[in-house]
C-alpha cells in the first residue's frame, strides 16, 4: 500500500500531495493555500476570511487535478509534446497546445471526483436558495496571481454556466486551458518548468450584474499611490477585461474617498445572461444608455472603500475585480470576484527621492525634501 502510494504521487507534479481534498470551499483556503487551489481561489477565500463581500464558491483543488489527469493516462503524452518548444515558435505552440487541450476535454472524469465536484455544486445551489445556481467557472493555476509574475488572463474563465453537466464540461475546458498556447510560451520565457504548474478550478456563484469592472489601488498610468481608479461597464465584466469597450473611467483620491476625475464613455457592447439560452451573451447597448454613467456615485464610494480595505490586508497595490448584482437590494450587491497583486508598477524600482545638489540652493531643498535639519 505504502510503495503504492509512492508510486502515485510520483505522477502528481511538485507539491501536489494526492492526500489532500480533492475539492473545497473557498472560505476553507487562505492565502497560504496556492499549492492546493491555485492564486484565484487562494485570494478569494483570503478575502472571505478577512470580511471582504465575495460571492461563495468552491474549487477543484490540484490534488483532484492531479487525479484526473492521472486517470486520463496522458501526462507523458503532455510531457513529450511540450519537449524542446521555443516561445518564439508560434506555430509549434498553437499544435502542441491544439493537441493537449483536445486530448484533456476528450477525456472523462471519473465517477468519483464527478461525486465530489456534483455534491460541492449542489451545496452550494442549496446555499444560494437556487436551483442548479448559475456559476462562473475559473481556472486558478499555482503560479498565477502571484507578485513578481503577471500570469493573470492567461487560463480561461467562463461565465453563467448553470447545471452539472455544463459544470463538467467546463471544469475540463479550464483544466485543458493551463496548456494554452499563450501559458506555454510564458512559461517557456520565464522559466518555470511546465511540471510544476498545476491548475485548480474555481465555481463560483455568478453575480447577475447590472455593472461591473476592474479597479487598481493605483493609477496603471502614472503609478500614483494616491489614487484608486476604477472603470466600469453595463453588464458582466468580461467587456472591461478583454478591451472590448472603452469603460467609464474614474479617479478617487485614497485618503477623502472623493472622485476627483470621472470619463464617461461611449458603450456600445455588453455582456448578459440569456435566460432563455441559459449562456453568457455579448448584446449592443441601447442608444440612450451608450453614454449614461454606468455606476452610481455611491457604488464608487463603496468600491473605493472596499479596495483601500484589500490594498491594508495585502499590504501591496491591488488589482480588483467587481460586480454589482441587480437581484439584491443596495448595501449588500457590490461583490469582489478577484483580487491580485498588481505587478507592473510594484515590480519597479522607486526612484531616490532627491539626485545630487549641484549647487547651494540644490542642497537646500534636497535636504528639507528628505526632512534633514541645516546647521
Amino acid at each position: 500500500m505504502g510503495s503504492a502510494l509512492m508510486v502515485e504521487e510520483a505522477c502528481l507534479a511538485p507539491g501536489i500531495d494526492s492526500r489532500a481534498p480533492k475539492v473545497c470551499f473557498f472560505e476553507d483556503c487562505n492565502k497560504d493555500s496556492v499549492p492546493l487551489v491555485g492564486g484565484k481561489c487562494a485570494s478569494l477565500g483570503e478575502l472571505i476570511n478577512a470580511g471582504v463581500r465575495v460571492p461563495p464558491g468552491f474549487a477543484l483543488t490540484t490534488a483532484g487535478y492531479g487525479q484526473f489527469m492521472r486517470d486520463a493516462g496522458i501526462q507523458d503524452d503532455v510531457n513529450g509534446l511540450l519537449q524542446g518548444l521555443d516561445h518564439d515558435d508560434m506555430d509549434k505552440l498553437e499544435t502542441a497546445s491544439r493537441t493537449i487541450r483536445d486530448m484533456i476535454e476528450s477525456r472523462p472524469i471519473s465517477i468519483e471526483l464527478e461525486d465530489l465536484i456534483a455534491e460541492a455544486y449542489r451545496k452550494l445551489s442549496v446555499r444560494c436558495y437556487l436551483p442548479a445556481v448559475p456559476v462562473a467557472v475559473r481556472s486558478s493555476a499555482t503560479a498565477e496571481d502571484l507578485p513578481g509574475a503577471s500570469f493573470a488572463g492567461q487560463q480561461d474563465t467562463y461565465l453563467w454556466i448553470r447545471g452539472i453537466d455544463d459544470v463538467m464540461h467546463h471544469v475540463r475546458k479550464c483544466i485543458s486551458s493551463l496548456y494554452t498556447a499563450r501559458a506555454i510560451a510564458y512559461r517557456i520565457r520565464m522559466g518555470f518548468p511546465h511540471e510544476q504548474v498545476a491548475i485548480s478550478v474555481g465555481v463560483q456563484k455568478m453575480a447577475n450584474a447590472y455593472t461591473a469592472g476592474v479597479m487598481f489601488t493605483l493609477h496603471p498610468s502614472t503609478g500614483d499611490r494616491s489614487v484608486i481608479v476604477i472603470d466600469s461597464n453595463f453588464g458582466f465584466g468580461e467587456s472591461v477585461v478583454s478591451g472590448e469597450v472603452t469603460p467609464d473611467n474614474f479617479v478617487v483620491n485614497k485618503v477623502t474617498l472623493d472622485i476627483i476625475d470621472r470619463t464617461i464613455s461611449t458603450k456600445t457592447v455588453c455582456y448578459t445572461a440569456d435566460l432563455k439560452l441559459q449562456r453568457s451573451v455579448a448584446m449592443e447597448v441601447p442608444v440612450e444608455r451608450q453614454n449614461i454613467q454606468s455606476i452610481l456615485d455611491d457604488e464608487i464610494t463603496e468600491l473605493a472603500w472596499m479596495a483601500k480595505k484589500i490594498e491594508k490586508h495585502y499590504g501591496r497595490p491591488m488589482d480588483i475585480e467587481w460586480a454589482i448584482d441587480k437581484n439584491l437590494p443596495a448595501g449588500g450587491n457590490v461583490f469582489i470576484l478577484q483580487a491580485r497583486p498588481e505587478t507592473i508598477w510594484s515590480n519597479r524600482q522607486k526612484a531616490p527621492a532627491t539626485t545630487g545638489a549641484t549647487s547651494a540652493m540644490d542642497y537646500i531643498v534636497s535636504n528639507l525634501l528628505v526632512g534633514k535639519r541645516l546647521a
